[in-house]
């Protein structure tokens, strides 16, 4: 008798944010800027900021209890963590060996992924791959970033944008069919001096870098590069899966700024009544931003089982992945 065939599903979902709340007032003593001027050009109205000793492994860590709390489910038996992030802890340990050891996960492999804001949708790629060869069953995929920590706060221009955050789901090998239609990533490293935050090297591609260790965004570059190429890649996405546009329940980019998914939507033929994003009260949360924005999408009764999804991250790198897929 043949084995069944199991197959990715995402069973499970949990979300954390900071209490502390950085409102555009607030933002308005700090740098030379204003309400009217951010929600303007961001859509963003406050964010999310960590505690003095509050790190991106404690989002983790809340988004996955959120996740368990929501679903009465047991995480001792996963068998692989994965944790999107760019702003770890620690150089190593990974975030993904501290979400292990928190919550008594026995067997497992653990690694942190690091595609900034594209991460999440590059974790579930990952563990779709995974659980359709077979080799594993049970996958955490969190999306965590402490982006205040990184912030220049003498830079009117990057500034107003980030803040703190986490959401986790649990992929899981199921009888039913997959969840996953289909998915679509890249890359373009000669554009990766566009937005950076430096490290051990003093130059990238021969150009010198600054920051002084914090970030660093050329938001016209930026956004360049995601309307462009979020606008292709969702063309690509919906020809390999042969569906049209009006089949996608729900568009739910990286929460970068309101301005990109604007003009996302219009040049790919997406709703806006049909996207979801976070930015609005938790402004850019890297790989956090898509899964908090699926998890209100959810609270909100938006996002029903058997809802299309087309999920799509861009960022740093530069990066990019969509990912199409059920929920439910």
């Amino acid at each position: 008798m043949s084995e069944k065939t199991l197959n990715p599903r995402i069973t499970a979902i949990g979300s954390y944010v900071p209490e502390r709340r950085l409102d555009n007032t607030e933002m308005e003593r700090l740098v030379d800027t204003n309400d009217e001027w951010i929600v303007q050009r961001t859509g963003i109205r406050e964010r999310r900021v960590g505690g003095e000793n509050e790190y991106t492994s404690h989002f983790a860590f809340g988004a996955v209890q959120d996740l368990i709390d929501n679903y009465q489910v047991d995480v001792t038996d996963v068998d692989m963590v994965i944790v999107a992030t760019h702003s770890p802890d620690y150089v190593f340990p990974s975030v993904a060996c501290l979400v292990q050891n928190h919550f008594g996960i026995t067997s497992t492999g653990a690694l942190d992924l690091n595609a900034t804001c594209a991460g999440f949708a590059y974790g579930l790629h990952v563990a779709n791959g995974l659980i359709s060869s077979g080799l594993h069953r049970k996958i955490l995929v969190i999306g965590a970033d402490n982006l205040t920590r990184e912030t220049d706060y003498t830079d009117r221009t990057t500034c107003i944008l980030f803040g703190d955050g986490a959401g986790a789901v649990l992929v899981e090998a199921k009888e039913e069919p997959s969840a996953f239609i289909t998915s679509r990533l890249g890359s373009d490293g000669s554009g990766g001096i566009h937005v950076y935050r430096s490290g051990f090297a003093d130059t990238m591609n021969g150009q010198p870098l600054g920051g002084n260790g914090k970030l660093v965004q050329n938001g016209r570059e930026v956004y360049k590069f995601a309307v462009s190429t979020v606008t292709q890649g969702i063309g690509a996405m919906l020809e390999q899966a042969n569906i049209n546009v009006d089949k996608i329940d729900w568009f739910i980019p990286h929460s970068a700024n309101l301005r990109i998914i604007e003009s996302i939507c219009e040049r790919s033929g997406l709703s806006m009544d049909k996207t979801l994003y976070s930015l609005e009260y938790y402004g850019n949360t890297s790989a956090a931003s898509i899964p908090l924005a699926l998890h209100l999408g959810i609270k909100e009764g938006k996002v029903q089982k058997g809802d299309t999804m087309l999920l799509y991250g861009f960022g740093g790198g530069l990066t990019h992945c969509g990912v199409v897929v059920e929920w439910g």
